[in-house]
């Protein structure tokens, strides 16, 4: 990363000038101040925070900075940003954390991160998802918290949907249920096409035939969480299922799909199965009778980025991470 020697150097200025020019730009000439931010700019200086503090401060020992796209609207960020500080501090780091949301500037929300001097950022977004990785966050060690860069190969951590799935559904199958109704998540979203194939896949070992099952898609958007009861009850006839078990691509469908089976006097799972993804927090074990999921790795995923930085690691492969089947009394 630039220092503020960098910058005095590349514009032939002093670095108190250069100090002048972030902190009291109207003390410069216009053209000695416009040659200092051409260095910056192309320089991608960002002023150090940590500076300004007052001599003589204690040095702070290495700190990871996370930067959070939407992560802390969905309790699932508490899982990843506990894993992170519990690592960072077993192994005599710092972290922190800068909240960047969708109609925040990119450029303003790095600015801030990388103004703190990190020794390592973990970008983490919440739903699995794929983005451009700003340029400024790859002049440190940098790795991806359930999320795939779009462009730039940089190491991620992901969850492992398509193995959960399959092994979720395979164990539904081996119970006996071969008749499905599959409710998934918007088709857009990674996680659904990665879940379906996994989903095909344990049908085919099985001997069911993945394409003769019935298919919905949620649309994008918590509301339609609401269309759900209607997909279920389009398949019951004179209050009886059509199908003898539900795929649900998370736990708040199972959820839904709950209140319409039992309220209509439907067993589960004697009478259907109920399958659910990402053993919501606090949640799965509250549904009655308990809700059979897949665990979405958030804790693992969190450590296994911190240990990515503080370990050094180099490589900038995509890990996936195992998200196992929990195994409950719905199905």
């Amino acid at each position: 990363m630039a220092s503020l020697k960098d910058v005095a150097k590349l514009a032939n200025v002093s670095l108190m000038t250069v100090s002048r020019a972030l902190n009291n730009p109207e003390r410069l000439r216009p053209d000695t101040l416009s040659r200092v931010q051409a260095a910056i700019s192309q320089l991608n200086y960002v002023p150090d925070l940590s500076a300004k503090r007052i001599r003589g401060a204690r040095a702070t020992p290495n700190t990871l900075g996370v930067l959070a796209l939407d992560t802390v609207t969905t309790p699932f960020s508490v899982e990843i940003t506990l894993s992170i500080e519990e690592t960072a501090r077993a192994h005599g780091w710092n972290s922190f954390v800068v909240n960047m949301f969708s109609d925040d500037s990119p450029e303003t929300t790095v600015d801030l991160l990388l103004s703190h001097r990190p020794g390592g950022i973990i970008y983490t977004t919440m739903g699995l998802r794929q983005v451009p990785v700003p340029a400024k966050l790859l002049t440190l060690p940098c790795v991806l918290a359930n999320c795939e860069s779009l462009h730039d190969p940089v190491a991620s951590y992901i969850p492992d949907d398509e193995q959960g799935q399959y092994e979720g559904v395979k164990a539904l199958l081996g119970a006996g249920f071969r008749h499905p109704l599959c409710l998934h998540l918007p088709a857009r979203h990674l996680a659904a096409v990665r879940r379906r194939r996994g989903l095909e896949r344990a049908c085919r070992e099985a001997g069911v035939d993945p394409d003769t099952l019935q298919h919905y898609y949620m649309e994008f958007g918590d509301e339609h969480y609401r269309d759900i009861p209607g997909m279920v009850e389009a398949h019951m006839r004179g209050g009886k299922p059509q199908f003898d078990s539900v795929v649900c691509g998370n736990d708040r469908i199972a959820f839904l799909v709950y209140q319409v089976l039992l309220s209509r006097g439907v067993r589960i799972p004697q009478d259907v199965a109920v399958l659910g993804y990402d053993n919501m927090v606090g949640i799965g074990d509250l549904f009655l009778p308990p809700l059979s999921t897949v665990q979405l790795p958030h804790y693992d995923i969190g450590r296994l980025s911190a240990l990515h930085i503080i370990n050094g690691d180099s490589h900038r492969d995509t890990v996936r991470v195992n998200s196992p089947f929990l195994q409950r009394d719905s199905m």
